[in-house]
């Protein structure tokens, strides 16, 4: 069965690396090699396969982990995960475990990319976000919760929030809040923060890798601006 990233890209995946070969799973006892734009892997532990187009496909968390062990950029590997949790082709749980049981050559890149996945970021500017806020020093935060007034009315899921002293910490892009409707939706969720009495701060993602010194001061800032006046009546649920 195809896997790795020719298989991602046929169950829909899009943040996906160039992939000139096409990797094909067959069990131990094939004696077929790799040739040409043809690469055999033989294992003990073929999944069960997912058809498309009359193909048959590794599931999602496998073909991830065997593109993953390919790859030596961080970013491509959380990228690819990273997706495949947010447009709920597998979940985190899944990715560990393959991780964890899965062939371990090559997996060091997987290993570091996972860590903030499984500490609730979504994305990998959630990761740079997250990987930021562990070097600051600052109290423990939760990632992508949903936030309700007192009156149970939703507020926001924001991409961090340190639920202690009642701030929120958005990750907003350019390119996802410049549309009409999603800049719109993003005005009303600030208002929500606004009227619920929270502390938002909002960071571009490419500050976390060009500017981390003035973002780690900014939410530094925010957290001691939160601290200085009553939490607001919020929770999770």
């Amino acid at each position: 069965m195809v896997t790795g990233v020719r298989a991602l890209r046929l169950h829909g995946l899009r943040n996906l690396p160039d992939a000139e070969d096409v990797h094909l799973l067959v069990p131990p006892g094939c004696r077929t090699g790799s040739t040409g734009f043809v690469t055999f892997e033989r294992t003990t532990r073929i999944p069960a396969p997912h058809t498309r187009l009359e193909i048959p496909l590794a599931p999602v968390h496998r073909a991830v982990l065997d593109a993953a062990r390919r790859q030596s950029d961080v970013d491509t590997v959380l990228a690819m995960m990273a997706e495949s949790v947010q447009r709920r082709r597998c979940t985190v749980k899944a990715l560990a475990d393959e991780l964890r049981e899965g062939n371990q050559r090559g997996t060091a890149i997987a290993r570091r990319a996972l860590t903030p996945l499984l500490n609730g970021a979504h994305s990998v500017a959630e990761a740079d976000a997250w990987m930021l806020w562990r070097d600051s020093g600052l109290p423990d935060c939760q990632w992508n919760v949903k936030l309700f007034s007192a009156d149970g009315r939703y507020i926001a899921t924001p991409d961090a929030w340190f639920d202690e002293v009642g701030l929120a910490w958005e990750i907003d892009s350019r390119g996802s809040h410049s549309e009409r409707d999603n800049f719109a939706g993003t005005l009303a969720r600030n208002a929500r923060y606004v009227a619920a009495g929270v502390v938002v701060l909002q960071t571009l993602p490419a500050r976390l890798r060009t500017e981390p010194g003035k973002v780690l001061a900014e939410i530094r800032a925010a957290y001691e601006t939160a601290v200085r006046r009553p939490r607001p009546d919020v929770h999770l649920r």
